[in-house]
């Protein structure tokens, strides 16, 4: 039997409930000694200290249309292949260092 496989985005996950809704304010009002984690148990100082943050983060990407310069979109076309991960790696370096 082959199985469906059902992917959601931010924008398109369903609603929660309002049991969801209630069970998530209950949790919210826990104090952290009394949730239970051995099902996930916490990590260590050693096991933190070799984390890298957003190792398996791949953004959504979305095509859109937009007019660049012809001078520009020559010399990114005039380092190779891949202008245009090229233009994207240029727009996350601003918009992180903006965000500093």
């Amino acid at each position: 039997m082959k199985t469906k496989m059902v992917s959601f985005t931010p924008e398109t996950l369903p609603p929660l409930t309002k049991a969801q809704r209630d069970n998530l304010a209950r949790l919210a009002t826990l104090p952290d000694d009394q949730i239970d984690t051995s099902d996930i148990p916490e990590l260590t100082d050693e096991q933190l200290k070799h984390a890298v943050r957003g190792r398996f983060y791949r953004p959504i990407k979305r095509q859109i249309t937009a007019r660049v310069d012809a001078d520009v979109v020559e010399w990114l076309k005039s380092q190779g292949k891949g202008y245009q991960s090229r233009i994207n790696a240029i727009l996350r370096r601003e918009m992180l260092s903006s965000l500093k």
